[in-house]
């Protein structure tokens, strides 16, 4: 059922009971209120004018001192010592904030009224926190419509967060939907009063998300991706200028993660209501900083966030900011694959790339380079039966006197000896990822050893 708003859908002692010895209100969820989040209870207006209507029509409440006082529609006080009866209570009053007052006039607790805006499926759980400390759910599920104290006497919590400087923020982080965060700076609430204030809360289908949890956690190379989190200036050099700052370091220990890999086990951290940080700091990861986000196909990093291990053939798909905000781009890292025909067996088959020509010297005289993957390691070595992927550092490679970022004509050469005849392949090295030189020897039938 939707809020009450309308004060003849209440009935005294069915869904409002009034304690005038006690001095409390209790909204009751047996007849016509329902207890269902945003879509039960009853408004703070509703409350205040069924009050008024059982005043003016009872000559037994009438003698006893009024409970609420109406600042605005959304803004109340309950007055001369009246209070709701409990938190079951508080948390069935909508949209409206309020301040609880003693007979005397002195103000025992505050609440504003927390209202999201923007779609929220009803099973999704909403969060908050203040400050930096716990998470706290929200008493429903789905869109919120609830009050959160902000103020208690020394009887009432011993807190004060309407006296400025306080951070409210509050969250939604589903597995397979895009997060969603507010607080009151964003909307633009430095100080925080007894009112309702309504924050943007919304996600949707994330289109970057289809592990699942349990895969996340358990299987490589999700479950070897780490962040840890610093506290001093961790330096590393992502465009070639040079090192810079950063104070987040996401690690994959295999290497061989896909940036989406990367952001999955990011968002899945970041649902995690315990610690993330892989290092010696603590961090809860349920109200964690976002760290990631995709902005088309590129993994684009929160300010101070680097990766290490990051495979090459994903490096021209990500955009990271240093400590001090300053964009870093990979230079161009071309990658490919080396595959190899059926013919390329007995484990003996051995592979180099050259470049077919450089001013230091060609492929065929004494002079030949062997061509450096991105790391700078030759790109040489034997068949083992699987491709092999490869790298070059297309803006930066100047071996042997070649012009960096230009394409470089290549000679893929291979040989065994029970393991495939002499075989040489022509290739370019082109500005892209994806690329794929075959190598097909011949079937050796003429080599012996006796």
């Amino acid at each position: 059922m939707a809020i009450i708003i309308d004060p003849d859908n209440l009935a005294l002692t069915t869904d409002i009971a009034i304690d005038t010895t006690a001095k409390t209100i209790e909204i009751k969820t047996t007849g016509a209120v329902t207890d269902a989040g945003s879509t039960g209870g009853v408004s703070g207006q509703a409350l205040y004018s069924f009050l008024k209507e059982q005043w003016k029509s009872s000559s037994t409440f009438i003698k006893f001192p009024f409970p609420m006082e109406a600042i605005t529609p959304e803004q109340f006080e309950f007055i001369n010592g009246w209070k709701p009866l409990n938190d079951t209570t508080r948390n069935l009053i909508r949209t409206a904030g309020w301040a609880e007052k003693s007979a005397a006039g002195a103000v025992l607790r505050k609440y504003m009224g927390v209202v999201s805006l923007g779609s929220l499926a009803p099973v999704f759980q909403p969060y908050y926190r203040w400050n930096t400390g716990a998470k706290v759910n929200f008493a429903y599920p789905g869109p919120v419509n609830q009050a959160v104290q902000i103020f208690g006497d020394a009887t009432n919590g011993n807190f004060d967060y309407s006296d400025g400087g306080d951070t409210f923020t509050i969250y939604v982080r589903e597995q397979g939907k895009t997060y969603g965060t507010s607080n009151n700076t964003a909307i633009g609430a430095s100080t925080l009063s007894y009112i309702t204030y309504r924050f943007p809360l919304s996600n949707s289908t994330d289109l970057k998300i289809s592990a699942s949890d349990a895969t996340i956690s358990t299987t490589a190379p999700w479950n070897q991706i780490t962040v840890e989190y610093f506290t001093t200036d961790q330096m590393r050099d992502i465009d070639g200028g040079g090192t810079e700052p950063y104070r987040i370091i996401v690690t994959d220990a295999s290497g061989l993660a896909t940036t989406q890999q990367i952001y999955e086990k990011l968002q899945y951290l970041l649902r995690q209501n315990s610690d993330i940080d892989s290092g010696a700091g603590t961090v809860t990861g349920a109200t964690a900083d976002a760290l990631a986000f995709f902005l088309g196909d590129t993994l684009v990093g929160a300010t101070g966030l680097a990766i290490d291990g990051l495979n090459d053939n994903y490096k021209n798909a990500v955009s990271l900011f240093d400590k001090n905000g300053v964009n870093r781009l990979y230079p161009f890292i071309a990658a490919g694959t080396i595959n190899f025909g059926a013919n390329a067996g007995s484990g003996d088959f051995e592979y180099t790339m050259f470049f077919a020509t450089t001013p230091a010297g060609d492929f065929g005289t004494a002079n030949a380079v062997i061509v450096n993957d991105a790391t700078g390691t030759p790109i040489t070595g034997t068949y083992s039966g699987s491709p092999v992927s490869f790298s070059f550092a297309y803006d930066t490679n100047t071996q042997g006197g070649r012009t960096a970022g230009t394409t470089p004509a290549v000679k893929l050469v291979g040989i065994g000896l029970a393991g495939g005849q002499y075989t040489l392949v022509d290739a370019s090295i082109t500005r892209s990822a994806g690329q794929s030189i075959l190598l097909a020897p011949a079937q050796e039938r003429n080599y012996s050893n006796p």
